[in-house]
């Protein structure tokens, strides 16, 4: 059996917060992809040959050390209150340290049925499960926080959807999976004593400078603001568009996590929606920072019986909090649009600046990702993107100006540009393609592919040219899809 450097610290704290559980075995497990260079970062020894390989990620031969189980957690999804969600499907194998000291969570995503479940089977489609391995892995070339993917396997089973498909098992890797629905968990249930071990847990992994504070409590729920500022911010510098920000996909590690109906956009909308249940456009690209806020919002409620013992005192503190998210963020946003047209500085002028160039690019349905890559260099290439080119040729000369007042020259804002906007990223239609030859045709080829085009999202890399485009017109994916 495999041994892995587990330290299970969640595994420690009392049964309520989560259902001890082993991963459900899988008829044939078969491995698709293994990310050796993750592995090694963990400091991973994993056994040689794929079939050892596959029974480990597909849960049927759990390592020694793992202390399976299935975390409990609310949330609310799409506003409404579930006060149980929990891992339905899946299950928390441990912690291990890294060589670098990093602690990281080791989750199975489609290994079976917990009491979480709600009536559901516990598995996952192979199709999501190469849609979180391929944007996971986009986002952290791209330098966002989120969570990872070490392994996915087939499992030769059938899952059962609007249609049969063939089944995965995804191996996900995050700094923890810890949401704001953890709290609310608890917070339902008026258990002040599991809310306060919670947040004395979150402080011990993610933010220990907080025990040091005259009010720790607030001090952790103000680092997690920022933190998710931060995230929300680089979201929207890539065109990223979570698609389901509900409370319990939101992570107090400040990461992106469950990858599930998310889409990068292609021609640049602020009201942008690919979720096929987001209805009313709950969760929008130009949303995000609103939705984030009224999640932190949540978290700040659940917080309150730890912040004061006086409850208005701890209602203030919260608000507080709440009240700095907007600077915060854009403080945030600011620094990552200025980069994007080749300033560092991210004052208010230059993000009035990218807000015009957003503006025009809106309203000529331009494509985000290539209007900023192409603005690094190829001005006439920027320019075709455009109906108004006129228009477009007037926003470059304020743009020249913009520098020369700056005293950023060409040379280092076409540096810095490069650094911020990727030639590659995950687009929908190329998703869709390694998703539909790997369920239709076991073809993993594209899958494989792809993952090495956005490996490395800010070089131009002729042999990858053709993944710089965006979609032809019949090639347009205008709705992605959860999987549960």
């Amino acid at each position: 059996m495999t041994l892995l450097p587990f330290d299970n610290t969640y595994a420690r704290l009392p049964e309520t917060f989560y259902e001890r559980i082993d991963p459900v075995p899988v008829q044939s497990p078969r491995l698709i992809r293994l990310n050796r260079p993750l592995a090694a970062e963990l400091g991973l020894e994993l056994p040689d040959g794929e079939d050892a390989l596959a029974r480990l990620f597909s849960g049927n031969e759990p390592p020694e050390g793992a202390q399976p189980l299935a975390q409990a957690y609310a949330g609310h999804q799409f506003g409404y209150f579930v006060p149980q969600l929990g891992d339905g499907r899946a299950v928390l194998l441990g912690e291990v340290v890294a060589p670098d000291g990093g602690r990281f969570d080791i989750q199975l995503k489609g290994s079976g049925r917990t009491r979480f479940s709600r009536g559901g089977d516990g598995r996952s489609p192979l199709g999501p499960v190469i849609r979180e391995y391929v944007v996971s892995e986009a986002m952290h070339a791209l330098s966002v926080p989120t969570s990872r993917a070490l392994a996915m396997v087939a499992t030769g089973e059938t899952v059962h959807r609007d249609r049969p498909l063939p089944g995965g098992v995804l191996t996900r890797v995050a700094a923890s999976h810890i949401r704001v629905g953890t709290f609310e968990y608890f917070a339902a249930r008026s258990d002040t004593d599991a809310l306060r071990l919670l947040a004395d847990h979150v402080i011990d992994r993610h933010y220990p400078q907080c025990r040091d504070a005259a009010n720790p409590y607030a001090e952790l729920f103000a680092r997690i603001a920022e933190a998710v500022a931060g995230l929300v911010a680089r979201w929207m510098g890539v065109g990223f568009i979570h698609g389901v920000m509900n409370t319990d996909n939101t992570s107090v590690a400040g990461e992106t996590i469950d990858f599930g109906p998310c889409a990068f956009m292609d021609r640049y909308d602020p009201a942008a929606v690919f979720s096929s249940i987001d209805h009313q456009g709950r969760y929008a690209f130009d949303n995000q920072p609103a939705v984030a806020q009224w999640n932190l919002s949540s978290l700040g409620g659940c917080l309150v019986p730890l912040l004061d013992a006086d409850e208005g005192r701890a209602r203030e503190l919260a608000e507080s909090v709440l009240a700095d998210f907007p600077d915060r963020f854009q403080e945030r946003f600011q620094r990552v649009m200025g980069r994007k047209i080749g300033v560092e500085s991210g004052d208010a002028e230059t993000f009035g600046l990218a807000n015009e160039l957003l503006g025009l690019m809106h309203r000529d349905r331009v494509d985000f990702t290539l209007a900023f890559r192409r603005l690094a260099g190829d001005e006439d290439a920027f320019l075709s993107l455009f109906g108004d080119r006129e228009g477009a040729a007037g926003w470059l000369e304020s743009w020249r100006g913009h520098l020369r007042g700056r005293n950023v020259d060409a040379v280092r804002a076409e540096s810095v540009m490069r650094s911020a906007n990727p030639a590659y990223i995950p687009r929908n239609h190329r998703v869709e393609q390694a998703i539909r030859a790997a369920e239709d045709h076991d073809d993993f080829a594209p899958t494989h592919r792809l993952i090495e085009a956005l490996e490395r999202p800010y070089e131009d890399r002729p042999e990858f040219a053709e993944y710089a485009n965006p979609p032809e017109p019949q090639e347009v994916v205008s709705q992605t899809f959860c999987g549960t």
